[in-house]
């Protein structure tokens, strides 16, 4: 496969990924904002600070609704809006087209335009709406590239791309609860903070699984991180995502004969998540483990671009 085509994959499902992971981040957001407590919390500078974002507004006034709105719904000038993730996967998947099959095409190409449509009043008066034809049209095209798709290799480039961006993504919904936390510790385990624990589990589709995992309504920190970094069944999980990346780079690396950095970093995260025991993450430092992770996730891309020469 060219090296062209498979960057274009690659990146194909990372924003596909990326869009419906930002409109999940909007939706604990709005979860998180309707509960009482102080002031001047900032909960909605804090979904921009984990999508990079938080300096495209002025640190001294309060970020409100209609700015997130705006930035990571609208703004298709911002690489980590919904819009724009939707339109760069779409030119992505054009670019590829031939290897795409039309029901993955046709989730690509339907409505694509949807979002021009609105400004950013009518978006916040639809925006329960909007978030949920976001995670329709991801949920689409990844059920046609699982019926449809050739299990090859530019089957292997897109399911490491959609697993490296929601490795990411779950790490930083995890830190968007430290971040919201973090001024307010003395609420720690009260009724606010296990609120804002059950937005995270909601926000990634986690909440069946964790009872399945656990039982009852316990809904412990501890867990709740275990869950979404350590298990190997839960498909949003770090060790999960981690795990389908190592198998689709040994894939691709007996296909050509060679590995490189990208296989050893992926097999090094992947023995050290094997290795942990339950609660530890939580113990150790939620916030440290996430930023050290995000670290990994960052230099991975970078290796496998290098690896498979990614212009």
């Amino acid at each position: 496969m060219l090296s062209r085509t498979a960057e274009n994959i690659f990146w194909m499902a990372r924003y596909i990924e990326r869009a419906e992971s930002t409109a999940r981040l909007i939706q604990m957001g709005q979860r998180m904002t309707i509960l009482p407590g102080p002031i001047h919390r900032e909960e909605w500078r804090s979904v921009l600070r984990v999508t990079g974002c938080d300096g495209l507004i002025d640190g001294d006034r309060a970020v409100a609704e209609a700015d997130i709105v705006q930035l990571l719904l609208l703004d298709e000038t911002n690489p980590s809006s919904i819009r724009s993730c939707m339109l760069r996967a779409r030119a992505n998947g054009r670019a590829v087209r031939t290897a795409l099959t039309q029901d993955m095409w046709e989730a690509l190409n339907d409505d694509w335009r949807r979002l021009e449509q609105y400004d950013v009043a009518s978006a916040r008066r639809n925006l329960a709406e909007l978030i949920d034809w976001v995670k329709t049209r991801a949920s689409t095209f990844r059920g046609a590239v699982e019926t449809g798709q050739l299990r090859n290799e530019g089957h292997d480039f897109l399911r490491i791309g959609g697993a490296l961006e929601r490795a990411e993504m779950t790490l930083r919904l995890l830190d968007v609860k430290y971040y919201v936390l973090l001024p307010e510790t003395a609420v720690v385990g009260g009724g606010r903070d296990h609120y804002q624990w059950t937005s995270v589990l909601h926000a990634l589709a986690a909440a069946r699984a964790y009872h399945h995992v656990y039982g009852g309504g316990d809904y412990s920190p501890w867990r709740i991180a275990d869950l979404l970094v350590l298990n190997q069944q839960f498909p949003r999980s770090l060790s999960f995502c981690f795990g389908q990346i190592g198998w689709h780079l040994d894939r691709l690396a007996q296909a050509h004969g060679r590995r490189g950095a990208a296989h050893d970093t992926a097999t090094m995260m992947l023995a050290e998540l094997r290795d942990r025991e339950g609660g530890e993450i939580f113990e150790e430092g939620l916030h440290e483990f996430v930023q050290n992770a995000l670290v990994v996730t960052n230099r991975l891309s970078r290796e496998i671009a290098q690896t498979y020469h990614f212009n």
